[in-house]
């Protein structure tokens, strides 16, 4: 009935063998921690490894965008309330999502703007613009006095980051957003070179607003 054959105790490893495969173990789980995830998920790095491929600035970025998305939690909701009153119009609590009120303003259609940023070096600014899902938003934004690196992004409620795409040392980007949700979309920029430098951002689109947040 018990067809298997019992190990050998010689073909067990021993105690000495399983600590150390432990502490191996934990000493790998310790160096993935420290030069990949506090430099991608916290903009961390203690060893240098995460500059180096591109981590820590991916890091910091999510660090500035969940600051973001908490200071618009606290802000928004009694904004909101006392525009709501001010005007006479409908609050959230009556069925009217902030996002739909924003869509279907008259003053929405065809708007166009032009916002500039200077960025000292080492520097970071992020810019965005409130649209409704599938809105299309056209950028042309240039650097005046060197190069920066970007990530055009998007958030809303309940989600912290969208990306729409990112790169190093650029010296302008033209195109157009697809809204991929109700929410705030737009660039943040960083940089990373020693002059202080000058960005021309240029949207237009069916958006409600642009600001500058960070």
């Amino acid at each position: 009935m018990f067809n298997s054959q019992l190990p050998n105790m010689s073909d067990l490893p021993t105690s000495r063998q399983l600590i150390g495969s432990t502490l191996v173990a934990i000493a790998g789980a310790a160096a993935i921690l420290v030069t990949v995830v506090l430099p991608s998920e916290y903009g961390i790095d203690p060893t240098g490894a995460g500059s180096a491929f591109g981590l820590t600035e991916m890091g910091e970025i999510k660090v500035q965008l969940a600051q973001e998305a908490a200071a618009d939690r606290v802000s928004e909701p009694s904004k909101a309330s006392d525009e709501a009153v001010a005007s006479g119009a409908p609050t959230v609590g009556q069925g009217i999502a902030p996002a739909q009120a924003d869509a279907q303003s008259p003053d929405a259609a065809g708007r166009s703007d032009q916002t500039e940023v200077v960025l000292k070096p080492g520097q970071g600014a992020e810019v965005k613009v409130a649209a409704a899902k599938g809105v299309r938003i056209g950028y042309n934004w240039s650097v005046r006095g060197g190069v920066v690196n970007y990530d055009t992004h998007a958030d809303a409620p309940g989600i912290s980051y969208h990306g729409y795409g990112k790169g190093k040392q650029s010296g302008g980007e033209t195109g157009t957003i697809v809204a991929a949700f109700n929410g705030k979309h737009g660039w943040f920029w960083r940089n990373r070179t020693e002059n202080t430098v000058t960005i021309i951002l240029k949207t237009t689109g069916d958006y409600t607003d642009v600001k500058r947040v960070v």
